[in-house]
């Protein structure tokens, strides 16, 4: 399927509105995208990092500074990979691009049990090989398609599994300090990026070509946040808020709040 290059519909362009201004906002409140910018753009074939693609070359279009954008896809060498796919889509675009064939399917295939969810070690080998990419294309920040349910899910698998009060940071530094990550996302919600998918008619490359089974802890802990979301719209968006109000000194930390050391004005003068 080509890219389409017709007018959007006012449903469309509403939506496609709405994504833009959250976007545009998160870029804007972390810094994300800086005036001569390359942004490596990571392109899976799911809704997410299509929306993310479409939202960011709206935006290039009318920001008040220039970055570029260079799209890559990491073909894992997964059974049944439409390779044609992204090419058509991203050359009827005009989008720089890059496909990178590496077989971690192999690597991944031979290592984790048969029928186990093989989302983890597949994560890992696939962010090393793109954070080498991103050095080669002499990329500035690495555009991941995480949005807001993604990094509220991943706070409640940390605590529930990890005891770690941790999430997905909308933009974050590599371990070896060589890349900065941005989540262009990281205010957008599911449902909506979903519904715009839909609209946009995006030509969906399916995640499960790999034959795992689904994460499980996160899609229980995906189904207990849409259960809450139900009983109490807007919940979601409260748990999100709670990461951008933290408050050190009202939880257990010692090593970020120095709690041996609080003493008392009592006895000082007026």
């Amino acid at each position: 399927m080509q890219a389409t290059s017709v007018r959007p519909s006012k449903a469309v362009y509403k939506l496609q509105s709405q994504l833009q201004s959250l976007v545009g906002k998160a870029i804007y409140d972390y810094n994300m995208i800086e005036d001569g910018d390359r942004v490596m753009v990571c392109l899976s074939g799911g809704k997410d990092s299509y929306t993310m693609l479409d939202i960011l070359l709206n935006l290039q279009r009318c920001a008040p500074i220039t970055f570029e954008i260079i799209a890559i896809n990491l073909d894992q060498k997964q059974p049944g990979f439409p390779e044609d796919v992204l090419p058509n889509y991203l050359t009827a675009l005009g989008v720089t691009y890059r496909i990178v064939q590496e077989d971690t399917y192999s690597i991944v295939t031979r290592i984790i049990p048969e029928g186990k969810t093989m989302c983890g070690l597949c994560s890992r080998l696939r962010r090393g090989i793109l954070y080498r990419i991103a050095n080669e294309e002499g990329a500035t920040k690495v555009a991941l398609g995480h949005h807001r349910d993604d990094i509220v899910e991943t706070l409640f698998l940390n605590m529930f599994h990890k005891g770690l009060l941790k999430a997905m940071p909308p933009k974050l530094i590599s371990d070896d300090g060589q890349n900065i990550l941005i989540r262009p996302l990281a205010y957008c919600r599911e449902s909506d990026i979903q519904r715009y998918a839909d609209l946009r008619q995006f030509p969906i490359i399916p995640c499960n070509l790999c034959g795992s089974q689904q994460n499980m802890q996160r899609l229980q802990t995906k189904k207990m946040l849409q259960a809450w979301e139900a009983e109490t719209p807007g919940r979601i968006d409260s748990i999100f808020r709670s990461l951008q109000h933290v408050s050190l000194s009202h939880l257990a930390d010692t090593t970020l709040y120095d709690f041996k050391g609080l003493v008392t004005n009592q006895g000082e003068s007026e």
